[in-house]
């Protein structure tokens, strides 16, 4: 894997985390609304224009990548955002990682592991 290829591929798995992160944020701020007021509260946090900015952003990234990548390549190695976000939200949100998903973790990165030696 080249520099460009790796430095792109960082760069969508950073912008899509700050994204998720930041509406999970959006969402869990402020929950003493319900139904159409609770969307209407939201609309006025920063973490969602976070969230909304930083996927625009992801969206040009992900096309950089995907532009030195083969498709099949591009998609297994973004997988990776699945075990990035998983582990984030456990920091920044106290989740829990039951074993299940623990085993997912550990066969999602192997599996991107296998992919990225080949690309």
């Amino acid at each position: 894997m080249s520099l460009l290829v790796f430095g792109a591929w960082i760069l969508t798995i950073l912008i899509d985390t700050i994204g998720q992160l930041a509406f999970k944020a959006a969402a869990s701020e402020n929950t003493e609304h319900s139904g159409l007021n609770h969307w209407k509260s939201m609309i006025k946090r920063p973490w969602l224009w976070i969230g909304i900015v930083s996927y625009v952003f992801e969206f040009v990234a992900w096309l950089a990548f995907l532009s030195l990548v083969p498709l099949s390549d591009g998609i297994m190695l973004g997988s990776i955002n699945i075990v990035v976000i998983m582990i984030a939200g456990r920091f920044f949100f106290n989740e829990k990682l039951s074993r299940n998903r623990l085993i997912g973790v550990i066969l999602i990165s192997i599996g991107v592991t296998v992919v990225g030696l080949g690309a």
